[in-house]
């Protein structure tokens, strides 16, 4: 065991995540105004833990001034939101604002700015307008690419001049994945054609986004979150190896190239020509994308991926899914958050930052999230009534170091941003793991209270300096 001492350049992001709907709340929000997480919540609340949703989440809406407060208490120079489409308009179609959410958005970033916090602004974080899903089908659409455009029109000419760093969507490839691929969140349909064409949509959305914001001629940047999952295949046989490139096409290359580089992949595109998979996609939209490409990408980065050859013949009634060409590996003796069911393995940052610094242009980049999920953290609850979070504080150390060795060696790395500020919902899991700095107490009225992880990070900021103890001792 050593004890490592890193310095964190003062030019490097030290700030936090979260969404619109996780923390936001309905209050205020209008009928008609649901989005399809709200849609998913009422139709299928069962499935989330203890029945909490995104109906009173953190109730940021109403408590924003004490957050941003807690925010600079805890040293973030920057904080990562997104805007909820489903309540930005009062009708999607022609662009109506709703004036009071709009000027609830005009009053937080107001109030960010005046505290000293950079805000980060998403224009989709899974808050697709309900009604949109239910008449169009979502992604699968090309009027909701035109109707997103609108939006990101629209909130561009009322915020340009307040927020400079903006980006498209976070973790684009997730809801269709959910909903089409594994059929896991309602409503439930396994349809691979309409899976790929809520990509392209989206990637398509990203470009005219793009090109919109530089036509306009608004200072900042436009980029993407993404959620690559840093795979690793079993062996190095080349079936086990076949395995994880395949795995990589579809679910990390299919947005990272057409992003990046301008194009889908080649070998993804036979792949889909081979199982007919049908996506509706033109020579115009395609010059779009490849004219178009983002500023900068965030990556969310929690676990590896491990995959290898699949050791079954797949069922020739089941309809194409990327499993075709792959099983999960479970690596033995890995090390595991018990709660997540997750692998913690800090090295995916850095791996993922040399594969961004030769293979993506060394284009601009921050890990966008990283954290801690942990189950029952009441039992860690000290005799002042402070959550000591230990166990967070090893992880973001971890990871952070990881991600400052790679900005050693070359890489583009811009920061580090924790998920998440405040405990609070995720899809299905709902509050049952914690992954805040500050706690949010939902037997007492959702109040708040800071973490020993809160105070860590305020003084990891101030010092600029990062100290761990790394176990690299042979034994």
């Amino acid at each position: 065991m050593s004890n490592v001492k890193i310095t964190i350049p003062k030019d490097f992001i030290l700030g936090a995540a979260a969404s619109a709907w996780q923390t936001e709340g309905w209050s205020g929000k209008k009928e008609g105004q649901d989005s399809w997480l709200d849609a998913w919540y009422k139709n299928d609340r069962h499935v989330w833990h203890e029945g909490y949703g995104p109906a009173v989440a953190t109730d940021f809406i109403n408590r924003y001034r004490e957050d941003v407060a807690l925010m600079k208490q805890a040293g973030l120079t920057h904080y990562r939101t997104s805007i909820n489409w489903s309540r930005f308009f009062i009708d999607y179609e022609t662009g109506v604002v709703d004036e009071e959410y709009a000027q609830y958005y005009d009053n937080l970033i107001d109030e960010m700015r005046r505290t000293g916090i950079e805000p980060m602004i998403c224009l989709e974080h899974y808050e697709l307008p309900a009604t949109l899903f239910e008449t169009y089908g979502g992604w699968a659409s090309k009027k909701v690419v035109e109707l997103y455009v609108l939006y990101a029109e629209k909130v561009f000419a009322r915020y340009a001049h307040k927020v400079n760093r903006w980006f498209t969507f976070n973790e684009p490839i997730v809801v269709q994945t959910r909903v089409y691929l594994d059929a896991l969140r309602w409503p439930y349909e396994q349809n691979t054609h309409k899976w790929m064409q809520w990509n392209h949509h989206k990637n398509l959305a990203t470009a005219k986004v793009v090109k919109l914001f530089r036509e306009k001629g608004y200072s900042g940047t436009v980029g993407c979150i993404l959620n690559p999952e840093v795979t690793y295949a079993r062996s190095s046989a080349a079936h086990d190896q076949k395995a994880a490139q395949i795995y990589d096409l579809f679910y990390n290359r299919v947005f990272l190239d057409p992003l990046v580089h301008g194009e889908y992949p080649p070998q993804l595109i036979e792949l889909l020509e081979k199982h007919d998979v049908q996506w509706d996609y033109t020579a115009e939209e395609l010059a779009i994308i490849r004219e178009n490409t983002v500023d900068e990408l965030g990556i969310n980065l929690y676990y590896p991926h491990r995959v290898k050859a699949p050791s079954r013949a797949w069922n020739p009634e089941t309809p194409f899914h990327p499993a075709y060409y792959y099983e999960p590996f479970e690596l033995p003796g890995r090390r595991m958050n018990k709660s997540r069911g997750w692998e913690i393995y800090p090295r995916i940052v850095y791996d993922m930052a040399m594969r961004i610094k030769t293979e993506y242009r060394n284009i601009p980049w921050f890990v966008a999230e990283s954290g801690m999920g942990t189950e029952n953290e009441a039992q860690f609850r000290n005799a002042d009534g402070v959550i000591e979070d230990d166990y967070r504080i090893a992880f973001i150390s971890e990871h952070l170091y990881q991600t400052l060795r790679a900005r050693e060696d070359g890489a583009n790395c811009q920061g580090y941003m924790l998920w998440a500020f405040t405990d609070n919902v995720s899809p299905m899991n709902a509050f049952k793991n914690r992954y805040g700095l500050i706690e949010i107490n939902l037997q007492n009225n959702r109040e708040r209270r800071a973490k020993k992880s809160a105070h860590w990070y305020r003084t990891l900021g101030e010092t600029r300096t990062l100290q761990l103890n790394v176990d690299d001792e042979w034994k």
